[in-house]
């Protein structure tokens, strides 16, 4: 019966010990928003995309793979490659350069010419990678939305 009870109050012992080590913290995928585009003198776009963590823990964000559609057009490919460490529940941004399709640019144009009152349709798909706090691997996160490019009053060429 005392070997019984000694096994019992070891085995009580380290389930306590194995409770006391450091909570994971939970990992959710991060959302990717295009925050501001410029359209480049040469007819580039420079887009300054958002990355915001919507984790418990940091993560160290290293790429972006994915697309942007404009209206109904063909999409575009985005990749940048980049270190950025994110605290949770946090965001910062990255800059990506895009050379649009004729059809893109002559949406721009277009609405450039309504001003203020006019907008324009998005899309962003892909995959960003990132290194979650208390991970040892990278790991792939998928990302999609839709949102609107409207131009910034007093700021020609910029859009948000």
């Amino acid at each position: 019966m005392k070997r019984l009870l000694r096994l019992i109050a070891l085995g009580a012992l380290a389930a306590g010990l194995a409770a006391c080590g450091p909570p994971k913290k939970s990992v959710f995928p991060p959302t990717v928003t295009i925050q501001e585009m410029a359209v480049r003198p040469d007819g580039q776009w420079l887009l300054t995309v958002r990355i915001q963590n919507n984790s418990y823990g940091s993560m160290d964000f290293h790429s972006l793979d994915g697309e942007l559609k404009v209206a109904d057009g063909i999409p575009v490919r985005l990749h940048a490659s980049f270190d950025l460490d994110i605290p949770a529940f946090a965001g910062d941004v990255t800059q990506v350069n895009v050379l649009p399709t004729a059809d893109m640019s002559a949406a721009i144009k277009t609405l450039a010419t309504k001003g203020s009152a006019g907008s324009l349709a998005y899309s962003l798909t892909g995959r960003t990678r990132a290194k979650p706090e208390q991970e040892k691997e990278v790991r792939d996160f998928a990302f999609h939305g839709n949102d609107w490019f409207s131009p910034v009053p007093g700021i020609p060429n910029t859009y948000r």
